[in-house]
């Protein structure tokens, strides 16, 4: 509890006059000391409230639980924006040539003083292409600047020659790196100045807030408590930060008393120790997540962490105070993540959980794991899907089987591989369609609306006294709103902690 003297304890707020979805009676819910103390009918000018307490008329609006994005890659996403977007590619040939464009338009940089910048493009997705990326094609449109291309799903990078040279990436013909190689060099183009990258963290911080956002779970690939204590004292206040905390920095947060859930010291409260995330297998659009059955090419995709070494990471983080967060995509890798966790006597997160055995689904409730899903890669990934696991894809992005099952869901969005942004989540969960003229993917594993806000809101669902004032106004209400306003819901305002992060 914050010290009622220290001033930049947010003031009484009272918002007055909104609704619980799927409810006509308005309620005033108080707010103080950043939590919510109180939740009464709205009576107008019943009850005298502190001199100093704020008075919000929302006017019958709805007042949810704030959302949060279970799993974002935030460097990246604010990258994203301000790279060469491929995502409109339908081949190998239409990415070359938008590519090809954009460096005639902008000039090649060649025989300009000092270093050429590498042209990055990302959103590309070359698992339903019908033809293949080649060091060749690439080379045919860049004119020798260096160019490398990032794979929607972050697990692949298409290069030029002049970008393998510069970057000491040995390429084959295809001009593809996959898995860590990929990582690796993802990092390595995300070193930009902080000057330059912590800006557009903000303003993607803003964007995610202006949709009802008030906390993420940051899994970016880097040693990631310093940058975001940087720029909370550069004035980042946006949302909560979980950051997690990746194997080869284990030792580290371990030897610094990091556990998960614990606040870091000097981030005001926003900042705080995410998970341990632990990658085992590949991607769906790579053919690496690994699976029971081949692919359709052949293989059964990567298992990247032996059973055995996974098994004593688990073991490491039950250990340490850490929540193990086991990326797993194919039916296969999510046997193993489950198996680990068992054998371990750990509860955790499974990131992704694409693909499951029909055998499986109980064992995520039984054993206290959470699905940690991201509704629109199915939407984004069905066709991809349905080539390389034709026949089962009754089990794949299998959300309502998962519930049902007894597993909690979490709902997010691993942007940028789809965007920071939990509306467009929630209606991929509740319609698995969108307004593209195609029909329902798998309608039978849609969620209700009220399923989805809950595992969208940290099993809140509603608004309860003693909750923290995390929290969003919307224009309507979101049981009840179409398909389409659901997806686009406007947001009137979003508090953390009581304090106003957009609107208000």
């Amino acid at each position: 509890m914050s010290d009622p003297l220290d001033p930049r304890r947010p003031p009484d707020l009272v918002l007055a006059s909104v609704r619980h979805p799927g409810e006509e009676i308005c309620f005033d819910v108080h707010l103080r000391a950043g939590a919510v103390s109180a939740i009464i009918p709205s009576r107008p000018g019943s009850g005298a409230l502190p001199a100093a307490t704020r008075v919000v008329d929302l006017e019958g609006r709805y007042a949810v639980p704030g959302l949060w994005d279970e799993h974002v890659h935030m460097t990246q996403w604010a990258l994203a924006s301000n790279r060469l977007d491929l995502s409109g590619a339908g081949s190998a040939r239409e990415a070359a040539a938008v590519v090809g464009a954009h460096i005639a338009g902008a000039g090649s940089g060649a025989g300009a003083p000092g270093p050429v910048q590498t042209l990055v493009g990302v959103g590309f997705r070359d698992a339903i292409w019908h033809d293949l990326p080649s060091l060749d094609l690439l080379d045919g449109v860049t004119r020798g600047r260096p160019t490398a291309l990032i794979s929607h799903d972050l697990h692949c990078v298409w290069l030029n020659s002049a970008a393998a040279q510069q970057y000491g990436m040995p390429v084959d013909a295809g001009g593809l790196l996959r898995e860590e190689p990929a990582f690796a060099l993802t990092r390595e183009l995300g070193q930009l100045p902080d000057a330059v990258v912590d800006p557009w963290v903000r303003q993607a911080g803003q964007a995610a807030a202006a949709r009802g956002v008030v906390g993420i779970v940051d899994f970016e690939m880097t040693w990631n408590r310093d940058a975001w204590l940087r720029r909370i004292s550069s004035g980042f206040a946006a949302l909560r930060v979980e950051a997690g905390v990746y194997p080869q920095d284990l030792d580290r947060a371990v030897a610094e008393g990091l556990r998960t859930g614990l606040a870091v010291a000097g981030s005001g409260g926003l900042l705080s120790v995410g998970p341990l995330k632990v990658l085992i297998d590949g991607s769906l659009n790579t053919r690496t997540a690994y699976c029971v059955d081949p692919y359709p090419n052949g293989g059964h995709g990567l298992l990247t962490v032996s059973e055995s070494e996974l098994l004593a990471l688990l073991v490491r983080a039950r250990q340490a105070g850490f929540v193990p967060a086991v990326h797993a995509i194919g039916d296969a890798a999510n046997q193993v993540a489950l198996d680990a966790f068992e054998a371990a006597g750990i509860a955790g997160r499974v990131e992704h959980a694409q693909f499951v055995r029909s055998e499986d689904f109980a064992r995520f409730g039984r054993l206290g794991v959470t699905a940690s899903v991201q509704p629109a890669h199915a939407l984004d990934d069905r066709d991809a899907a349905e080539a390389n696991w034709p026949g089962r894809t009754d089990r794949s992005f299998p959300l309502r089987s998962l519930l049902a099952a007894g597993a909690t869901l979490a709902l997010g969005s691993d942007a940028p591989v789809a965007p920071l942004d939990p509306w467009i989540a929630m209606s991929a969960a509740t319609a698995r369609a969108r307004l593209d003229g195609r029909g329902p993917w798998h309608a039978e594993q849609a969620l209700t609306r009220q399923e989805a806000l809950t595992a969208s809101t940290r099993g809140r669902g509603r608004l309860r006294v003693g909750d923290p004032a995390d929290i969003a106004v919307l224009d309507g209400d979101p049981l009840t709103v179409s398909d389409a306003e659901l997806a686009a819901m406007p947001v009137a305002a979003t508090l953390v902690a009581g304090r106003f992060t957009y609107g208000g």
